[in-house]
């Protein structure tokens, strides 16, 4: 028996590689494709690209890592079942179930590696790829410039251009709004421009062509020139454009740069919140039935009413109706706040107990596909690469359709998140264990049937 799980264990390997790498190939053309303007073209040294790319290959292998673990089972068993090995394993009295226990362990560690990987290296790889990228974005405002867009000021000047060349910084039909001066406003439009830095790159430099400036006085609304030019150049200090790596400590992180420790913190510290707010609901609501019982007002703080009659508590003689009024809307002011703040806290903790369930829920999405994988193996005989990728991509999109769909239920309050992370798990596990029943279940009347022919 030790020599038939070490066959199919090793039956796994080559497949496993092959999927795993294939997937994990895939999402990086992917994203160097769609990040290609924002890393080329800025004079950035080639090992800061490299290494922008390899601090995003780790939510890639975390994505990779199920599907090449059921592409793995497809492959071996649907290759053992094609060849009759399967048949003849069964014939020596081993059933389907021993034989799935080297695949179920291997799905098992491979589970426990992607969770140490999911809560250990892929926050910190995320955090550093986030700073990394906004760093390497500031290297120079013409990657800044969108299109159709305002730009963020820059110098005091806030630029607006139709089309961007981001490799050679053309600008084509540009308007400019500068700020810079207290006493006067220009608007310049230009039907082009070229943007760049100086040679020290201490100085932006925006050379626009054929076009005309628009300069008002702001203290006098009489003064307003339209100048007209073929080449006109501005000249702004560059400090902050330049490539400056920017310390990863002193930048906060989101819910996806955060190991499950730190996001629980987070949660304890707004459950905390959120009690607290409850506690001055109730209070107020206290506070509230003793101004109705006992005529003492909300918020007033240092009154004794205890020598008051009904004449003395009006002291500013205002009428009763103001004294209501001023009452219920302190009351529902203080109600409102407290109240929101209930629910920003709870957004909160859905939110962080989404990505906290979701980090054991995508490794364990390795040892589920091992009970698909070998029943749909065996089945299909799909010991080739076609019908095995076709399988592998067709359960690969409804576990990832089911996830983001949980998710977004979870994050809306509508399920749980515990349900809404682990519905696909569920979901794959439940489909896996009929499959391999039923395959079990034939292949043991097919074996009686066999017997009662000798």
């Amino acid at each position: 028996m030790k020599i038939i799980n070490l066959y199919i264990l090793r039956s796994h390997i080559g497949p496993f590689l092959f999927g795993f790498s294939t997937v994990v190939f895939i999402f990086l053309m992917q994203f160097i494709i769609n990040s290609l303007d924002k890393l080329l073209g800025k004079g950035i040294e080639s090992s800061v690209i490299v290494h922008a790319i390899v601090l995003n290959i780790p939510w890639m292998v975390v994505l990779a890592a199920p599907m090449g673990i059921l592409f793995a089972t497809l492959m071996a068993f649907g290759a053992m079942s094609a060849n009759y090995e399967i048949a003849i394993i069964k014939s020596s009295g081993t059933s389907l179930y021993s034989m799935m226990v080297p695949a179920i362990g291997l799905g098992f560690v491979l589970s426990l590696t992607l969770f140490w990987f999911n809560d250990y290296i892929l926050p910190e790889s995320n955090h550093q790829a986030k700073v990394l990228m906004n760093d390497i974005q500031r290297k120079k405002p013409t990657f800044a410039i969108q299109p159709g867009e305002f730009s963020p000021s820059m110098g005091g000047n806030i630029i607006l251009s139709r089309a961007v060349d981001s490799v050679t910084g053309r600008l084509h039909d540009v308007t400019i709004y500068d700020y810079s001066r207290t006493t006067q406003q220009n608007i310049i439009s230009a039907d082009s421009g070229q943007i760049g830095f100086s040679n020290d790159y201490s100085h932006l430099i925006i050379n626009l062509f054929s076009g005309e400036i628009h300069q008002r006085n702001n203290n006098d609304v009489k003064d307003y020139k339209i100048i007209n030019f073929k080449e006109y150049q501005i000249k702004m200090e560059a400090s902050g454009f330049d490539f400056n790596r920017t310390d990863v400590n002193l930048i906060s992180r989101g819910d996806r740069e955060m190991r499950i420790s730190d996001m629980q913190e987070v949660v304890d510290a707004n459950k905390s919140e959120a009690s607290f707010a409850q506690k001055i609901i109730d209070s107020i609501a206290n506070q509230h039935l003793d101004y109705v019982l006992t005529g003492l007002e909300y918020r007033d703080k240092n009154k004794d009413t205890s020598s008051m009659n009904a004449f003395e508590i009006d002291t500013n003689q205002r009428s009763i109706l103001s004294r209501v009024q001023k009452n219920v809307n302190f009351l529902s002011s203080d109600f409102k706040t407290n109240a929101y703040t209930i629910e920003n806290r709870e957004n909160n903790i859905r939110k962080y107990d989404v990505e906290i369930w979701k980090k054991y829920s995508i490794p364990l999405a390795c040892f589920v596909f091992v009970f698909v994988g070998v029943p749909l193996g065996i089945r299909t005989k799909g010991g080739n690469f076609g019908i095995s990728a076709a399988i592998s991509l067709g359960f690969y999109i409804i576990y990832w359709g089911c996830l983001i769909a949980g998710e977004k239920l979870a994050d809306k309050g509508i399920i749980t998140p515990l349900l809404g992370m682990f519905f696909a798990d569920i979901l794959i596990f439940l489909v896996g264990v009929v499959l391999m029943v039923r395959i079990n279940n034939e292949m043991f009347l097919f074996r009686n049937l066999f017997r009662k022919e000798k």
